[in-house]
């Protein structure tokens, strides 16, 4: 089937899982018009400027669920850390996720954490330089892998992610309902239709991504300037606002919560996040009072945090008290100085609580209000 050369509001041709659209010559219709706009208009990004495999597959991780402006922030700042690949597996669990924090989704950092030890002990340090070799690795799936053997090694792997999904899907008009292995699998088989064959795999899968973030965009994308337009169905039939076709957006649902930061003898409370919760392994400040833990003063209200996690919009007030008995820390418990949060890797509510910290209430005083109040009179 032949790319309709001009534009028909009549009978037009929809894309089916059964029947992609194809091109009698990729190169003259797609590819060579996004090399070409890529060289002059792509994104320079700290991570295309290497081929080597590690610091590729470092910033692909940041990628996932984070946008490219915050990963900026954090790629140049985590590989100064962690130079190579050797020395992120050399590394304990708890630096690689202090070094993560601000992230998110520290399930990717584990991973790749687990993943640079594989690469040092299996693979004596050399990754695989093959899509089916990376996804031998925990944490890299069939976009990853394609992403860093098309772009390190210049094989011919296609790609499917949001800005990707999105020129494909309107490039063929395709609008049958996307997303999950299933639904995208027509589009992956189109990807690696069109992907390069000989050289320049790696350019052109960056393009395409290049081209979804900065011109094809989900609203008031810049059809003119398209390096695709011609080709595009979509734009043809005049039906680039109704594609792609994605899942709906799963509400989001409020929650109130309270965090306390307990203080004993100028230590505070802090509690590792445990299996099934958000933020597992990292440090937080705690939800209730702990089991054994006596109270004592008034509590102090000393400011709020709200936040966002996976379709939860969270308020969280942030009380203060003083702890006269104590037993000894429990597993998964600390009291700590507050200097020693700075080198802990904590929650990002966490973190915020811990920059807003009053100072330790004064030795035998319920909290020190009562002894301020006396002052203040």
């Amino acid at each position: 089937m032949q790319v309709a050369r001009q534009r028909s509001r009549t009978a037009a041709p929809r894309a089916t899982a059964a029947c992609l659209v194809a091109w009698p010559d990729t190169q003259a219709a797609v590819v060579r018009p996004l090399l070409a706009w890529y060289r002059r208009a792509g994104r320079d990004l700290p991570w295309r400027r290497s081929r080597d495999p590690y610091p590729i597959w470092v910033s692909e991780v940041m990628l996932q669920q984070t946008q490219v402006e915050r990963v900026k922030e954090y790629f140049q700042h985590f590989l100064e850390r962690f130079p190579t690949v050797a020395d992120l597996a050399a590394a304990d669990e708890a630096t690689v996720l202090r070094y993560w924090e601000g992230l998110g989704y520290y399930r990717r950092a584990r991973q790749l954490h687990a993943a640079a030890q594989q690469v040092v002990s299996v693979h004596a340090g050399v990754f695989p330089q093959t899509a089916a070799g990376l996804r031998t690795l925990p944490g890299i799936g069939r976009y990853t892998a394609g992403a860093i053997a098309s772009i390190a090694y210049d094989q011919p792997e296609p790609i499917i992610e949001a800005n990707s999904r999105r020129v494909l899907a309107r490039l063929v008009g395709y609008d049958q309902p996307l997303g999950g292995s299933r639904g995208d699998e027509p589009l992956w088989q189109l990807a690696r239709q069109v992907v390069p064959k000989r050289r320049a795999a790696g350019k052109f899968n960056q393009a395409l991504m290049d081209v979804g973030a900065i011109i094809c965009t989900p609203q008031q994308p810049r059809c003119e300037a398209c390096p695709l337009a011609t080709a595009c169905l979509a734009r043809q039939q005049d039906r680039v606002a109704d594609i792609p076709n994605l899942p709906t957006t799963r509400p989001v649902r409020e929650f109130r919560e309270t965090a306390l930061v307990l203080w004993h003898g100028g230590r505070l409370l802090v509690q590792q996040r445990q299996s099934g919760e958000w933020w597992e392994g990292l440090w937080d400040f705690p939800r209730q009072v702990p089991e054994g833990v006596v109270t004592s003063g008034r509590r102090r209200q000393v400011g709020a945090v709200n936040y966002t996690v996976t379709h939860h919009r969270v308020s969280c007030r942030v009380i203060a008290q003083t702890v006269s008995e104590r037993p000894r820390s429990r597993r998964g418990q600390r009291w700590v100085q507050p200097s020693e949060l700075a080198a802990m890797a904590m929650t990002a509510p966490g973190r915020r609580i811990a920059s807003m910290l009053p100072p330790p209430p004064t030795a035998g005083t319920s909290g020190g209000t009562k002894a301020a109040a006396r002052t203040a009179r």
